[in-house]
């Protein structure tokens, strides 16, 4: 097994905190994800995640006009410069200060960055290589508290001291600066006209201000000379930081001297608006201006958004979409479609105004993701969170498609049954319930007879049984899928029972407990214990290899321990104590080191191969085992994020004082950056309120079925990593003369089998792809008969890869097809001969493929065909018309020669 995986995908969060940015042609949104961003495509009805990620959580995010540049700033100022194009970091800046809005101006040329009380404009890096990117141009000094808002294009940013400054992107003789009042609450938003200085303010408290400037943009002039102060030469105020070189203009109570022959721009308040507000609550939150179309967009903190039509302030319709807070709200370029941003339910809505119809709807799991299972096909992926809630989500698109509500309590495991169709999930509520994929419903609930909270979950591979673990009875509970009735209850543990398994060869259950013991229960033989395996501590996790041949055990002293289910004998242990390097949480008084020798594994997982196991826990490493070496492989490191506890590995001395951590105070609701969290039935309001850091952990681990592919759900979210074949050069039976020339040289002269066999053994991607579109149609039947046996695995597994990313769909196809059907009874001898099936992961890495261009070719051509339908009804129905029509002509052509011939007749009786 090659161990090249990286970062894929981020599923189960699809927004937290930040701004929403929409791209230059207005059909992706641009949403932060932690220290991550994920892309959304509306069109296509995709996400992705890009492969960045900053030391803490992304606060804001600007957005070049063009679309090819972002600037992303974390909690601590820290930004990151990255070309959308190429998905890659372009260079590191440091802010020093928490940033509160970065803006791009129209042309792209400069941006403006809010922090305390200053806004700091730079020259936006251009196409030109340059050695420091970020060139401070001009800064400006002029609130008295933290500026909390900036925008284009003549730099006007905002302060909570409810007064909106106006200072003038270039050297304005008659636009210094300019002050306006007019609000008793905090600023949300400032926004110009078009082509206009005249703007409007927006406030917390609802209120809108319409400013009104006496001066066109044409009537702006350019001086020729600095200021003194512009010039950097007035001494600095007490507490300000010496910044880059760069002009300085302060703002200042009174207005500036208008010099000989020019008269400074003026502003008068032309209107005061109020928007409706219901409650003390409701204070207004976040605020988009369209500049073409003249729309106003307002959230506020009841989940309720006005669109208005400035400057009449007229409603053009309000609508609830949530019962939380609107953190962000966004609009495409076109004006046509609104995103918005909740991020206390973790929301993230696309909404289209003029058909009142949503564009997007996604929600991730708002607590933690605590388990997750792969559909047999390895298309879809299910998860469970403690928000009781259970997810499907699309691998191909990355999105949530269907959402099932019905547990009021966490849920703590979840899986498929063997063909599908079927996920079960198990609560903490004391059910279990199996959910219909095609009906999208709950169509069966499992209880106990006694009420039990159910912590683990198996289905065996026929689908007819389910069974959880109780984890306050210590019982295992048996059902019948079929007729819901319990079957069994099945007792000998005497602890907790953490987690179950069953064989995928025989109907065998495994059960792990907290009494130190894997009882094996045979479901045919009267539900008896067939071998009892005793532990060295409490049991976690039990997993058995994908033939059945082997049983993994993960324990409480970190150890994972391997036996033989036959013969009740151990043939391995991996002490992994070590590995998972367990970091410091600000609120430990003992060192990591220490701290980690009460952590252990908590989730355990083979790879499909059988040949490695995938562990995780309570850590930000996940770690791959090699199991007949028995040693550790790789390590990936799922999260950098220093926003969440036991990040770091030592403590940081800056937090620490005479008085002990900094971390150990409690700065109340509105001083932290963690998760709120509020008294159970409180929606608002709540005095209670407090925060707490999320602690980095892995709840659960799963192999896709295709092994290409592996899913972890952490405190992040869901993360997935996916097999990168271009980062590793790996020849299968290299020699001498297989070269690149050697394999092209039998091309030409149409040895196709033998230049096949070459290009796997060079194993090259691209070499591979050219070889085989070089086959001709009529010779792949030829081809498959003569490839030897080793090779046709190895091209159904490329043509697997090849159908996913290439448009020659036929052209596979008519490939998987020989393949099948002339090595078929081959690869099925063969499967069930070898010890670990590493035929079938090939085999279902293809139906995968074949699977998704099933469902887009279907949903197309039944498009199609109602597209036909309509053009031949229409066709027939102007046919109609035309038959009509032609109808009434030859009835007035007939009448008018009707009266031709009479007047003809009348004229030759007149002559005679």
């Amino acid at each position: 097994m090659k161990f090249a995986y990286r970062f894929s995908n981020l599923l189960g969060a699809v927004y937290r905190h930040g701004n929403l940015s929409f791209s230059k042609d207005g059909n992706s949104v641009i949403s932060p994800v932690g220290n991550r961003v994920s892309v959304f495509d509306l069109k296509n009805n995709k996400s992705e995640t890009l492969p960045v990620s900053t030391a803490k959580n992304i606060t804001c995010v600007g957005l070049s006009p063009d679309g090819n540049l972002a600037i992303l700033v974390d909690e601590d100022g820290a930004a990151l410069l990255i070309s959308l194009i190429t998905r890659a970091v372009l260079h590191h800046f440091h802010f020093h200060k928490p940033v509160a809005s970065i803006r791009f101006s129209p042309d792209g040329r400069k941006f403006v960055v809010t922090k305390e009380n200053v806004a700091l404009m730079y020259h936006a890096p251009g196409r030109n290589r340059e050695f420091n990117a970020f060139v401070l141009d001009k800064s400006y000094y002029g609130p008295y508290d933290e500026t909390t808002f900036t925008g284009p294009p003549r730099t006007c940013f905002m302060s909570p001291d409810m007064s909106t400054w106006v200072f003038g992107a270039e050297r304005w003789s008659n636009l210094i600066y300019y002050s306006l009042g007019g609000h008793k609450d905090i600023m949300v938003g400032c926004f110009f006209e078009k082509d206009s200085l005249d703007l409007y303010t927006v406030s917390q408290d609802g209120t809108l201000c319409v400013w009104e400037s006496d001066t066109e943009l044409d009537g702006l002039v350019l001086r020729k000379t600095r200021l003194p102060a512009e010039r950097g030469e007035e001494e600095r105020g007490e507490g300000e930081e010496e910044e880059p070189r760069g002009e300085v203009i302060r703002g200042k109570g009174e207005r500036p001297k208008e010099k000989q022959g020019t008269k400074n721009v003026r502003y008068k308040q032309r209107s005061k608006h109020f928007f409706n507000k219901e409650g003390d609550f409701n204070n207004l939150t976040a605020a988009a201006f369209h500049k073409p179309t003249h729309i106003l967009v307002t959230g506020f903190a009841s989940g309720i958004f006005h669109l208005h039509e400035l400057p009449e302030f007229n409603l053009i319709h309000s609508l609830s979409i949530s019962d939380q807070r609107i953190a962000t709200v966004s609009m495409n370029s076109s004006g046509d479609w609104i995103g918005f941003g909740c991020s206390g339910l973790g929301q993230l809505l696309v909404w289209e105004w003029q058909s009142e119809s949503y564009v997007f709807k996604q929600q991730g799991h708002f607590n933690n993701m605590a388990a997750l299972a792969y559909s047999p096909d390895g298309q879809y992926i299910a998860t469970g969170g403690d928000d009781g809630k259970v997810k499907v989500w699309n691998m191909t698109s990355g999105l949530c498609f269907v959402t099932f509500t019905e547990h009021t309590s966490s849920v703590t495991n979840v899986t498929f049954t063997s063909r599908g169709f079927v996920i079960v999930s198990a609560s903490l509520d004391g059910t279990v319930r199996a959910f219909d994929l095609h009906r999208y419903r709950n169509f069966r609930t499992f209880t106990s007879p006694r009420p039990a909270q159910f912590s683990s979950l198996a289905v065996d591979p026929s689908g007819d049984l389910v069974s959880a673990g109780a984890q306050d009875s210590f019982e295992v509970f048996i059902w019948s899928m079929q007729t819901g009735r319990l079957l069994e209850v099945l007792g000998g543990h005497e602890g907790p029972v953490s987690c179950l398994c069953f064989s995928p060869v025989q109907s065998i259950l495994a059960s792990a407990s907290w009494d130190k013991t894997v009882r094996l229960w045979d479901m045919m033989d009267s539900w008896q214990t067939t071998e009892t395996l005793r532990l060295t501590s409490d049991g976690l996790a039990v997993s058995y290899r994908p033939d059945g041949q082997e049983l993994a055990v993960a324990t409480l002293d970190g150890e994972i321990s391997f036996w033989n289910p036959q013969s009740a004998n151990q043939t391995g242990s991996v002490s992994g104590r070590h590995d998972l390097e367990m970091g410091r949480k600000e609120t430990d008084k003992i060192t990591s080191k220490q701290s980690a020798k009460g952590k252990s594994f908590t989730s355990l997982c083979y790879s499909a191969d059988g040949e490695s196991i995938l562990a995780g826990g309570q850590s930000k490493f996940v770690c791959i085992y090699n199991i007949r070496e028995q040693i550790l492989m790789k390590k990936f490191e799922i999260s950098c994020n220093l926003s969440l506890d036991a990040m770091e590995e030592f403590l940081d001395r800056r937090k620490m004082t005479e008085f002990g951590s900094l971390a150990l105070v409690d700065e109340g609701v509105g001083d932290g950056d963690g998760v709120e969290l509020s008294l159970p039935g409180v929606r608002k309001g709540d005095m209670s309120s407090r925060h707490f850091k999320p602690e980095i952990r892995v709840s659960s681990i799963r192999f896709s079925p295709t092994g290409r592919s592996w899913a972890a759900t952490s405190t992040e979210g869901l993360l997935t990593y996916s097999l990168d074949g271009a980062l590793v050069f790996d020849p299968y039976d290299l020699d001498l003369d297989v070269t690149p020339a050697s394999v092209r040289r039998q091309l030409r002269q149409a040895e196709w089998a033998t230049a096949i066999v070459l290009a796997f053994r060079l194993n090259e991607t691209a070499l591979t792809q050219e070889v085989l579109e070089a086959v001709p149609h009529h010779q792949i039947a030829v081809v498959c008969g003569s490839l030897p046996d080793v090779y046709v695995e190895k091209l159904l597994g490329f043509i697997a890869s090849a159908l996913e990313r290439c448009g020659h769909l036929q052209f596979y196809l008519s490939w998987s097809q020989s393949l099948l059907t002339q090595h078929g009874q081959k690869l099925k001898t063969r499967w069930a001969y070898l010890p670990s099936g590493a035929v079938l992961p090939t085999i279902q890495s293809l139906q995968k493929s074949i699977q998704k261009h099933f469902e887009d070719l279907s949903k197309l051509c039944d498009w199609n065909m109602y597209t036909i339908r309509y053009a031949v009804a229409l066709s027939k129905q102007r046919g109609v018309k035309r038959t009509a029509g032609d109808a009434l002509c030859d009835k007035d052509q007939s009448e008018d020669s009707e009266v031709m011939s009479e007047a003809s007749l009348e004229e030759t009786d007149m002559l005679m």
